[in-house]
């Protein structure tokens, strides 16, 4: 039904900012509460942030508050995850899903039906 691709990811250096976009298709993007989850190598997927379907909330991990910024452009379709201050700890693949319908999205991936395909985000000391 939805259909999530990301982009923005590269290689950047310690303190460095990057944008990941999420763009939606195959369903009204406004019914849907929209996170963001990074995964690194051996390790399991983790929440980054969750925006509310309006973009009137948004969650954060501790990790990343005060660094990451989430937002959505409804008429774009489009999810955003603004990083500032990138640490190497940061790198992972970095994946935007969309939430169960009309639910409010969690830190779990779980609550989440739909997934991107991933885009990878690496930063280098």
């Amino acid at each position: 039904q939805v259909q999530l691709v990301e982009s923005g990811g590269g290689l950047v250096q310690a303190g460095d900012s990057l944008r990941l976009s999420c763009a939606a298709s195959g369903g009204t993007f406004s019914n849907y509460a929209m996170g963001w989850f990074r995964q690194a190598p051996g390790k399991e997927r983790q929440f980054v942030a969750t925006i509310t379907r309006s973009g009137t909330n948004t969650d954060y991990a501790a990790s990343v508050k005060g660094r990451f910024t989430v937002s959505r452009d409804n008429a774009k379709n489009t999810v955003y995850l603004q990083m500032n201050s990138l640490k190497p700890e940061d790198t992972a693949v970095y994946y935007c899903a969309a939430a169960s319908l009309y639910r409010i999205g969690g830190r779990s991936p779980n609550e989440y039906d739909y997934w991107g395909q991933g885009t990878q985000v690496t930063v280098s000391s």
